[in-house]
């Protein structure tokens, strides 16, 4: 059998989800007969049944569902392949991190002023994302490399763990647990949380967050709480509060990048970025009571 196409790929996966052949030929711009054709001849070179048609609708087979997934890969990665062929061929080379704005653990200065003295590094294009993106541009083509806290989506990424920390509530000044020591999970029952991207539905309550600032403001006006890895409270500015959750898991954050990588400067980024966690001493053994986030817990 021949390899398949890119092109029949593309208008599988469009057909696929639109279940619509008339409205999949206008997303790609083009007759509708053609594309019936070339969805015909693809399953006659594969020897399956893809879609099954009626008159009123199309529906995805065993065959055509595995096919949509894989198809949807190998798109991706024809796109991130291209994304990176071009960055690299630049007369500048860049490398480009991802993380969110809270996400470094405190760790990237060092990690940047690091990676400046080794042999192979180059500049560094630094690229603040919303919340749960990291993995997604990294896979696309979008960034080298990126500092995120543990993911159920680290499907085609390399990893290395950097840094593990307790977790923290983050409150209003004037909520009921301000003032407390510590507390426990039991003791945040009842609590609206954020409803993080990706996530399933019924996880939280709360609205949905994209990134540190809408955070920060809806925790500011009593909308919602937040557990934290407890470096985030640096960075989260306003008339916050931090409070240790006891027992709450350990975040892990760490640092990414696309598998079977070989690029001699992200290679030097990662070994700066496991100097720089080896070497940061350990978290405090008590934490501030209510510590003011911005202020003590800077």
């Amino acid at each position: 059998m021949d390899r398949l196409e890119t092109r029949e790929l593309a208008y599988f996966v469009a057909v696929a989800e639109e279940l619509n052949f008339s409205r999949a030929a206008q997303r790609l711009g083009i007759a509708q007969p053609p594309l019936s054709r070339a969805i015909k001849q693809l399953e006659r070179r594969l020897g399956v049944i893809l879609l099954e048609r009626t008159s009123r609708k199309v529906i995805l087979t065993a065959a055509g569902r595995t096919l949509l997934h894989e198809g949807r890969r190998v798109l991706s990665g024809v796109a991130a392949a291209a994304r990176r062929t071009q960055r690299a061929g630049r007369p500048d080379p860049r490398l480009v991190l991802v993380t969110k704005a809270v996400g470094d653990g405190g760790m990237l200065p060092e990690i940047l002023t690091t990676y400046e003295s080794e042999p192979d590094a180059i500049p560094v294009d630094v690229l603040f994302c919303g919340f749960g993106e990291q993995a997604a541009l990294l896979r696309g083509g979008h960034a080298d490399v990126g500092l995120l806290h543990g993911s159920p989506d680290l499907d085609g990424l390399d990893t290395e763990d950097l840094l593990i920390e307790r977790q923290v509530v983050v409150l209003p000044a004037r909520h009921r647990l301000a003032g407390r020591a510590a507390v426990t999970l039991a003791d945040l029952d009842g609590e609206i949380t954020p409803h993080w991207p990706g996530m399933l539905q019924g996880g939280a309550q709360g609205p949905e967050v994209h990134d540190a600032g809408q955070l920060v403001q809806l925790i500011a006006v009593g909308r919602v709480i937040a557990i934290l890895p407890e470096s985030a409270l640096g960075y989260l500015g306003g008339d916050l509060v931090g409070v240790p959750v006891l027992d709450a898991p350990p975040s892990t954050m760490m640092i990414a990048w696309p598998e079977q990588s070989r690029s001699p400067a992200l290679a030097a980024f990662v070994r700066a970025a496991t100097a720089v966690a080896a070497l940061r001493r350990s978290p405090p053994a008590s934490f501030p009571t209510g510590a003011a986030v911005g202020q003590e817990a800077r």
